[in-house]
């Protein structure tokens, strides 16, 4: 039973017996620019909510008939597939550099590049840091679990300290790994950058902050006020070495 203010206006649905009439489908099952529900990644990745996040915005923006995604290597690469807007597939790193040509050759398009930490901050760090310094006019997005997810799950250039990869089983250590790179600080000192962020997928509350990030990124892109990027901080158990159920906590407490 209903009670407070109101509650004379809200229905009151029985639940001592069964429905009187079929239950229906309320909205749509499949995101939009989702061309199936099917994906191929682990349970509890928090890769597909955070492209999720990029793609309700292009068509809360009206923007989606005129974007470009720019994919790195990576366990997200095969979403090219599944996503109903222009995609154009680059080398190990070089994300930002095609998404420039795109940009250059396409002043009109929205561009985004799709990178996980070992692509971007491992494999082509000169790529996305130039690319910010000349401010180009499109907007990175960093998909960052800590690890290679896609090669076994061993240490990238944002593990934290303390974190267990597969080549570093007892926790990364300063000393001899080295420290991890904050890309979202060394960008932000840039000249040409217009807008960064850094948020995460690991609960409801931190899911609908990081897609006002990235709705701030595009906006700046649209209005050209330079390069934008967005770090989001994502889930992989398989590759923390801890269970599924887990993994929204784990991020939360390491890479959080």
């Amino acid at each position: 039973m209903s009670e407070g203010a109101g509650a004379a206006d809200r229905p009151v649905v029985p639940t001592d017996h069964r429905p009187d009439r079929p239950a229906h489908e309320v909205g749509h099952k499949i995101a939009p620019l989702l061309l199936t529900e099917s994906h191929q990644f682990c349970a509890g990745c928090g890769e597909p909510i955070a492209a999720r996040t990029f793609l309700e915005n292009l068509v809360e923006l009206d923007v989606a008939d005129r974007s470009v995604a720019v994919l790195g290597i990576g366990c997200y690469t095969a979403m090219a597939s599944s996503i109903d807007i222009d995609t154009v597939q680059a080398l190990h790193g070089r994300a930002p550099s095609v998404a420039t040509g795109v940009k250059r050759m396409r002043p009109d398009a929205i561009v985004v590049t799709l990178q996980g930490d070992g692509d971007m901050v491992n494999e082509g760090l000169q790529e996305v840091l130039h690319t910010a310094a000349r401010g180009e006019s499109i907007t990175a997005i960093l998909l960052n679990n800590g690890v290679f997810g896609e090669t076994g799950g061993h240490m990238t250039s944002t593990s934290v300290i303390g974190q267990r990869t597969k080549n570093t089983i007892d926790g990364r250590d300063p000393e001899y790994h080295g420290y991890p790179i904050r890309i979202a600080d060394l960008i932000a000192q840039l000249d040409g950058v217009a807008y960064v962020a850094r948020g995460s997928v690991h609960n409801p509350g931190a899911i609908a902050k990081t897609k006002k990030m990235v709705r701030k990124a595009f906006e700046m892109q649209i209005d050209r006020r330079g390069f934008s990027f967005v770090e989001v901080l994502t889930m992989c158990p398989t590759g923390w070495f801890v269970p599924t159920g887990e993994g929204p906590e784990y991020m939360d407490e390491t890479l959080g």
